[in-house]
């Protein structure tokens, strides 16, 4: 799929600021998430104009915890959606045609922290632990990595852990219901610190460091639909907006934290939190252009198929088609 748009197609775009003025494209956004920073340069790009100068009118939907993007999309509630590459690739192996066309997080957030005071220092000390998992397709990186250390998940005394269900929270270890839990660096990470418990009492595993990382944070769209000249015109200007507020966003945290908050219809988010969250999400999107990196692909998928999750692989097989940089090629140059 990583063909080149046609040279009609590129020289139309070019003119996409031209449209503002007269008519303007709609585009419905799904986020994984709730609104909070880990999406700034989506509302940046719509708070500061930049998808108007696209000729664009993008309404952005927030996610939660009921909300799984990839069905809103196939249910036609959304013309693209932001998720994390191990749920777009099983939602396109269970029939949910999903391609990635644009990557914005360079690096994933996504790590494991436990208190030293229950005998943890390295991965060896797992054995007969409790660990608060993440679940919805965010448990795969969790037990490829199990696998790797020969540990099962079964909570078996003897070679194993005992895995809970964890919510999007650090209540676990904060309540001492886990030794460890999943957390995130822009989020779950300073619950805990909040929680009081400090830095010095927590070992941190990063799944990138333990080579288990994956792609978070991508936006991904129906394949039919990249058959639709229109719609691939659409989409290369709503990534090349949302990258430029995106890159507004790291100049400007404080200023993307605070359109964050306004944008926040629920009134749950803080301004502290966000500038916090900002900062911490900007080193996720540092260096990233919006084009996918092949070889961080390709850790993702290897990462899947060594996934052994009870009953619910992610992938069984090397994925096809699942991803193109034709738009960011016309996006980005």
């Amino acid at each position: 799929m990583k063909t080149v748009l046609s040279a009609a197609l590129a020289l139309g775009l070019s003119a996409g600021a031209a449209l503002a003025g007269s008519h303007a494209d709609s585009v419905t956004l799904q986020l994984k998430w709730v609104t909070q920073a880990q999406f700034a340069g989506y509302f940046v790009a719509k708070d500061k104009g930049f998808y108007e100068e696209e000729g664009l009118d993008v309404t952005i939907k927030p996610g939660g915890p009921d909300i799984a993007p990839e069905q809103v999309i196939a249910g036609g509630g959304a013309d693209v959606i932001t998720t994390w590459m191990a749920a777009g690739l099983a939602a396109r192996e269970r029939g949910v045609p999903l391609v990635n066309i644009a990557q914005p997080f360079k690096r994933g957030g996504l790590q494991v922290n436990c208190l030293k005071e229950n005998g943890i220092a390295t991965t060896d000390d797992f054995v007969g632990k409790t660990m608060g998992v993440w679940f919805f397709g965010n448990e795969y990186p969790f037990y490829a990595w199990m696998a790797s250390l020969g540990i099962e998940t079964d909570g078996a005394d003897d070679n194993g852990v005992t895995v809970i269900k964890q919510a999007f929270s650090a209540d676990p270890l904060l309540q001492g219901q886990a030794d460890c839990i999943s957390t995130m660096t822009y989020n779950e990470y300073r619950q805990i610190l909040q929680g009081g418990i400090g830095e010095d009492e927590l070992v941190t595993f990063n799944y990138l460091e333990e080579g288990f990382g994956m792609l978070e944070d991508g936006l991904y769209v129906l394949e039919d639909n990249l058959a639709d000249e229109a719609f691939k015109d659409k989409m290369v200007r709503f990534v090349r907006a949302s990258m430029k507020g995106w890159d507004y966003a790291r100049q400007n945290p404080e200023e993307a934290a605070q359109i964050v908050l306004d944008n926040d219809e629920t009134g749950a988010q803080t301004l502290d939190h966000q500038v916090y969250m900002m900062g911490e999400v900007n080193k996720l999107t540092e260096g990233s252009t919006g084009a996918l990196d092949p070889a961080d692909y390709e850790q993702t998928v290897q990462t899947l198929l060594k996934a052994v999750s009870p009953d619910n692989p992610a992938i069984t097989k090397e994925p096809t088609g699942a991803w193109t940089s034709e738009i960011t090629d016309a996006a980005l140059n």
